[in-house]
């Protein structure tokens, strides 16, 4: 039983919003599931922080999740900027019952099980956020990592945190997102959202706080889920 990540897959073939046009993202569908499937077997997990198909709707990214449903493991998928489709997790999984998608699940408020980790995050937020209705947002945002945390923490596992914004670039911070992970005291932390010139900014280490941090969006990672190695027993 193995914990793979990999963010930003962004999806397109439902709405034909192809993502070929950039550079590093030819042929990226095909990559994708050459690589999963090659690396994830049928009881190993995957968490998808975010960005996960252009649709607009549930209805609209049927094809869309009908690919990810036939690939291998179970998946965890978590919302992204560009997630329109995404609504509650009641009507989510109503939709993923109703259509046979029984290897897809909602991160939103929970946490998730595998191995020695226990899963939890949700979407983050802008680090620069300056308007009253971003700065709503952020601080809804950390409640709800918060309330992901300590689901976690119940199961008396490690809690490892996945997020798609970066709490943390060489840029600055987010603070409200960066405070909750050293208040709960957790160790590692997987993100997405970068793409393209913006992977020079990324933070991939263990910083002055013990907090290891790692971009995981597609196109950084060449298409291949990660491998979160430690603690998954």
């Amino acid at each position: 039983m193995s914990l793979f990540v990999i963010g930003d897959t962004h999806l397109s073939l439902s709405t034909g919003k192809s993502m070929d046009i950039f550079g590093g993202w030819q042929d990226y569908e095909q990559r994708l599931e050459n690589n999963w499937r090659r690396l994830v077997a049928p009881e190993d997990t995957v968490v998808i922080p975010g960005d996960i198909s252009w649709c607009m709707t549930l209805e609209e990214g049927l094809e869309d999740f009908r690919f990810l449903n036939s690939l291998p493991g179970r998946k965890i998928l978590m919302k992204g900027n560009h997630d329109y489709w995404w609504c509650t997790k009641k009507k989510a999984d109503e939709f993923f019952a109703r259509n046979g998608f029984d290897t897809l699940n909602i991160l939103h408020n929970n946490a998730y099980t595998c191995g020695g980790i226990a899963i939890c995050g949700t979407r983050g937020w802008f680090f620069d956020a300056e308007k009253d209705e971003d700065k709503k947002i952020v601080l809804r945002e950390a409640g709800r990592l918060r309330a992901s945390i300590a689901a976690a923490k119940e199961t008396g596992l490690e809690p490892v945190v996945f997020l798609h914004y970066p709490p943390l670039t060489l840029a600055g911070k987010c603070p409200e997102i960066y405070d909750v992970l050293v208040d709960e005291g957790i160790k590692r932390c997987y993100y997405g959202h970068l793409h393209s010139f913006s992977h020079a900014q990324a933070y991939n280490g263990t910083n002055e706080d013990g907090i290891k941090f790692t971009l995981v969006s597609g196109d950084y990672i060449n298409f291949c889920p990660v491998y979160v190695a430690e603690n998954n027993k």
